[in-house]
């Protein structure tokens, strides 16, 4: 087993800081069952596996001999990390040099788009919930935050680093692109003279394509985006309730609104 002074895992010292992370083009995976989603994935190249034996055992189906692989122990893994990692297991990938290209998204049936979404959990829970409903990706504006961030990958169980996504700049030109393929933009407000979700989901055609366009949280989306888009829609919530986070509100209208991946 290789021990903490070993200048092969030396990058491990480094995993609790995502800007040297982003300025070396990586990212970093921990835990069991997302690492075991960026193998399975196999859409980014990755530098090598950290893992303790129990970690390597749970993987050894997907720990093929081209893949460089550290085992440690749990004493030294917690060393090299700078804190306690009881896990057991972290990856090093490499960031993609660009996004998705919006062609890829052209013909999706649901897309999430995240207007300053910046709050690494509600981004993650955002994937999560675009995997669970069979949503087709996500496009980011320039100011929402970072699906690789390992706090964004933890959140999502692993789905960002699944489900397809796009930061798009400028952002209602890229949108525009895909609105003039055909999908329809609805977004998603509280705002009381917004049309309910139910009445939106009986007028869709079938094979209707939608991209949900949603804000954060307390600021919403902006008013170029809420007049731009091709329909405001809410969800009735209970009189004298604030409004739904970000992410469940997102499920909610995926759910509505129904997949046709």
């Amino acid at each position: 087993m290789i021990d903490a002074s070993d200048p092969r895992i030396a990058d491990y010292a480094h995993v609790g800081e995502p800007g040297w992370l982003l300025q070396r083009g990586l990212f970093v995976a921990e835990g069991r069952l997302v690492v075991r989603r960026l193998l399975e994935a196999a859409t980014f190249p990755i530098s090598s596996v950290l893992v303790t034996p129990a970690a390597y055992a749970a993987l050894s189906d997907l720990l093929h001999p081209g893949l460089t692989v550290h085992i440690c122990d749990q004493q030294t893994m917690n060393a090299v990390a700078g804190f306690n990692f009881h896990r057991g297991c972290l990856a090093l990938a490499v960031r993609p040099a660009a996004g998705e290209p919006l062609t890829r998204f052209a013909g999706a049936s649901r897309l999430l788009a995240l207007e300053g979404v910046g709050n690494p959990d509600n981004v993650g829970g955002l994937f999560r919930v675009a995997a669970a409903f069979g949503a087709g990706g996500v496009l980011l504006d320039a100011t929402s935050g970072d699906p690789l961030y390992r706090k964004a990958i933890r959140t999502s169980m692993g789905a960002s680093l699944q489900v397809p996504f796009a930061r798009i700049h400028p952002w209602w030109p890229g949108l525009q692109s895909l609105r003039a393929a055909g999908a329809r933009v609805l977004a998603l407000t509280p705002h009381v003279n917004a049309t309910p979700l139910s009445k939106i989901t009986r007028e869709l055609p079938r094979g209707g394509r939608v991209i949900l366009l949603l804000g954060a949280e307390g600021s919403g989306l902006s008013a170029d985006s809420l007049r731009e888009a091709d329909a405001q829609v809410r969800i009735p919530i209970a009189a004298g309730a604030d409004s739904l986070n970000v992410t469940v509100a997102a499920g909610i209208a995926l759910a509505a609104l129904g997949s046709q991946e």
